[in-house]
């Protein structure tokens, strides 16, 4: 499982956007050895994911993309708008004082107070870690996320892919039922540039589908992969 720059165990960097985050994934690959792959993104990891199998379709054996869409969530009309949402998220996450929490339970309760979704907290505590000094810390690069949540929220070159279909491997999409991130006119969208996707919907998942319902997520990729 691969973290992306300024996520999990990878380095920190004030630049994050598709292209650099393209060209990370390129190098590791390349690094490896790895010639052809399947690769599985989920929602930003979903981009990076066809972004790579865009420009680079003869490393892909099969495509797994987890409730995101190729357009852009800048303008989009839905009763959550989903750039004030992570601002929102990334804000209760910065406001903690990490200097006077004792415990994960400490985090969890000032977390509260901003976000009432109890698993979205549980899934944020995740990356929350205690350094040798035995002080916790986010090893989320907070302060870059926030700064190029516009440059993540934005959508694939949709000019370019207009006039291309992407044919060459397997392409699944995974949606939840209580998700917003795969709408109508995103059906359409993922239909013309991958015409030949399948879309799979979990019930009871919202965008956090692989934390909300792993066993059903997990019974549906093996099922895709061993196909």
């Amino acid at each position: 499982m691969l973290d992306q720059r300024n996520h999990g165990n990878s380095f920190h960097h004030d630049q994050h956007n598709y292209e650099v985050l393209m060209t990370d994934l390129k190098e590791f690959l390349d690094q490896q050895g790895i010639e052809k792959t399947m690769i599985l993104g989920h929602s930003m990891g979903g981009k990076v994911a066809m972004r790579f199998a865009i420009e680079y379709p003869g490393m892909i054996t099969k495509l797994i993309i987890a409730d995101v869409s190729p357009g852009s969530y800048i303008d989009k009309v839905n009763t959550n708008n989903h750039v004030r949402i992570h601002e929102k998220v990334i804000g209760a996450m910065m406001s903690v004082d990490l200097h006077a929490v004792n415990g994960l339970a400490d985090v969890e309760s000032h977390l509260a107070g901003y976000l009432p979704d109890e698993r979205m907290r549980k899934f944020l505590l995740k990356n929350l870690k205690k350094g040798e000094d035995r002080r916790y810390f986010w090893r989320l690069n907070l302060k870059a996320l926030k700064n190029n949540l516009s440059a993540i929220s934005d959508g694939l070159d949709l000019e370019r892919l207009k006039t291309l279909e992407v044919r060459g491997f397997p392409i699944l999409f995974i949606r939840g039922d209580e998700s917003d991130y795969i709408q109508a006119d995103d059906m359409d969208l993922i239909k013309a540039i991958f015409p030949l996707s399948q879309m799979v919907t979990l019930k009871n998942a919202g965008h956090w589908l692989h934390a909300e319902q792993p066993e059903m997520f997990t019974r549906v990729v093996k099922r895709f992969i061993l196909s």
